[in-house]
């Protein structure tokens, strides 16, 4: 089965049951487009869940692919590596106070693409600078575009991470997000489920 046929289906599927039994809303991924998951997350020593092999942001993202056929590009830096909780935010501070824009590996092209999911962790306030630097990279890439933001958060909500995108991005159809508690995603797929299914 082909990546079309089955983005096709599995958005078929959440446009039906979000609308049956209410009234019709106009669904913002429409049959027969094609999404990607671009994601930042990070593995390790994080807050309300301890080491984890697997980041939290990660899982959503998977859980995203699995239910609407979206494909994935993961924004890879190594500089977080090892390192623990504390050292960690003090760094994502410094680098959030300075502007800095740390390298990632590997690319993407967006150009077939109709829907992209842009998802990480809320780090003082908004995305880990990381992905301003992918978004720097990508500003004139999006327009036209949809663009779904999501976070993984132990408070936070969505912060900044919305208004941000808007800003990195603003030629494209940007959404209203979602957020979800970073120590709920092991548990938790049918709250992604759910918001998918309002799409």
């Amino acid at each position: 089965m082909s990546i079309k046929s089955i983005i096709m289906s599995a958005v078929a599927l959440l446009v039906s049951t979000a609308c049956s039994g209410g009234a019709k809303q106009e669904k913002v991924m429409n049959t027969g487009s094609k999404a990607i998951v671009v994601y930042f997350s990070h593995a390790g020593d994080n807050y309300a869940v301890g080491n984890i092999e697997v980041g939290n942001t990660k899982i959503v993202a998977d859980y995203i692919t699995e239910l609407t056929g979206a494909e994935l590009f993961e924004i890879v830096t190594h500089k977080y590596d090892g390192m623990a909780y504390n050292p960690l935010i003090k760094l994502a501070q410094e680098e959030a106070k300075n502007g800095e824009l740390p390298e990632y590996e590997g690319d993407v092209d967006f150009s077939g693409y109709d829907t992209v999911f842009i998802g990480g962790p809320v780090w003082w306030g908004t995305y880990p600078q990381v992905m301003f630097t992918f978004f720097k990279k990508h500003a004139n890439d999006l327009k036209g575009k949809t663009v779904i933001p999501f976070t993984t958060h132990e408070g936070s909500g969505l912060a900044n991470c919305v208004e941000d995108v808007k800003k990195a991005f603003p030629g494209a159809n940007v959404q209203k997000g979602f957020s979800i508690y970073g120590h709920e995603v092991r548990t938790e797929k049918a709250k992604v489920e759910k918001w998918l299914k309002g799409l």
